[in-house]
């Protein structure tokens, strides 16, 4: 049986494991993929403690892109050699949010590679939950996106990414030259969002992060727009308490922002920078926040503001993330800023954890 080198997560272990495993072999409607690239997650550590992985064990990695090397027998409109990017959302395909671009609500949904996100049995995460960081994955051949030749395989295996970034834009439904505040800004995701903000009509960006220095290397990636930086770092100490960001934030827009898209995922400054918009204004928050919210409900009322979360991207996101690589509209290799092969994939992950190197944007493996 043939072999191939895999980064897994065990049950109850803390930490991964680089090991051999088979090959997998496609079934009648499946698609082997023969990964040339593979997304790594700054966030996977924390949901495998969280127990959001919810299949162990397992091969990790939700994204990936390569070329096909195997499939079934049924599967029609693939091809071994094609260039493909893998769609890591499962879902069943027929209910009310699957039928209304709105998949990623789906009671099925759950990230070949990573977490699941509901209570319901799930089928297709038992048998498809085995991700990319490997050197080969197998995937239902619906989830298979054909790869425009301009297209380079680590930028695909990051149209994740960048299609949730899609997302947070069409849900802050910002007006024309609108105002934007971006939290997390010098992440994964703010990295993402920044760089497709020309494309949502943004006039001008407020970047939120932990350093000033990165947030300024950020703003780079703004393709023109006007960016000011707000450092958490160097606010006093009590910031937190004493809604230090919200004067800050007024101090830069002072008719306050149309919108704000949160990518924090702990601590007070959603509250904070909600405050900080104008009236009418959408805050839409990604980063899994679990601290509760401080405003009252009457606040929100009297502002008119509107709290909107979502939880991924859905397929119609990631078809106009490759429309806008594929017309060269939307360039991306920038933001992929750190490669390693497979066989360092733990070094891999320590580094994202760390964040060590600076500017880690998007960072992933070559097996």
């Amino acid at each position: 049986m043939a072999t191939m080198l895999a980064l897994r997560a065990h049950q109850g272990a803390e930490a991964l494991v680089l090991e051999d495993v088979p090959v997998p072999e496609p079934g009648p409607l499946d698609v082997v993929v023969k990964v040339a690239s593979a997304g790594l997650a700054p966030g996977i550590m924390r949901l495998l403690r969280m127990g959001a992985l919810k299949h162990l064990p397992t091969t990790l990695g939700h994204e990936a892109a390569g070329v096909i090397s195997a499939v079934g027998r049924d599967v029609t409109g693939h091809a071994v050699g094609d260039r493909v990017r893998v769609h890591p959302l499962l879902n069943c395909r027929e209910c009310d949010y699957c039928r209304t671009d709105r998949d990623m609500m789906c009671a099925q949904q759950a990230m070949i590679g990573h977490a699941a996100f509901g209570d319901a049995p799930m089928p297709l995460y038992e048998e498809y939950h085995d991700g990319g960081l490997a050197e080969y994955v197998r995937v239902p051949h619906w989830l298979i996106d054909s790869l425009p030749d301009s297209v380079g395989f680590d930028v695909a295996a990051k149209v994740q990414d960048l299609a949730n970034a899609v997302r947070a834009l069409k849900c802050a439904d910002l007006p024309e030259r609108a105002t934007l505040v971006v939290t997390a800004a010098t992440g994964t995701m703010g990295t993402a969002t920044v760089k497709l903000a020309e494309h949502f009509g943004v006039a001008r960006l407020i970047l939120v992060g932990r350093d000033t220095e990165r947030l300024h290397r950020v703003a780079g990636l703004a393709g023109g727009i006007p960016a000011s930086v707000v450092a958490l770092g160097e606010l006093p100490e009590n910031w937190s308490t004493e809604g230090t960001l919200t004067r800050r934030l007024r101090e830069l827009a002072p008719e306050g922002a149309h919108a704000v898209i949160d990518f924090i995922p702990e601590g007070p400054a959603l509250g904070q920078t909600m405050a900080g918009m104008a009236t009418g204004g959408t805050l839409v928050h990604m980063g899994g926040n679990s601290t509760p919210l401080a405003l009252p409900p009457i606040a929100l009322m009297m502002h008119c503001w509107r709290l909107v979360t979502t939880r991924a991207y859905t397929r119609q996101d990631a078809t106009d993330v490759l429309r806008l690589l594929e017309t060269g509209a939307l360039t991306a290799d920038e933001l992929i800023t750190h490669r390693f092969p497979l066989t360092e994939a733990l070094k891999a992950v320590d580094a994202i954890q760390q964040r060590v190197d600076d500017p880690m944007w998007m960072t992933v493996i070559n097996p």
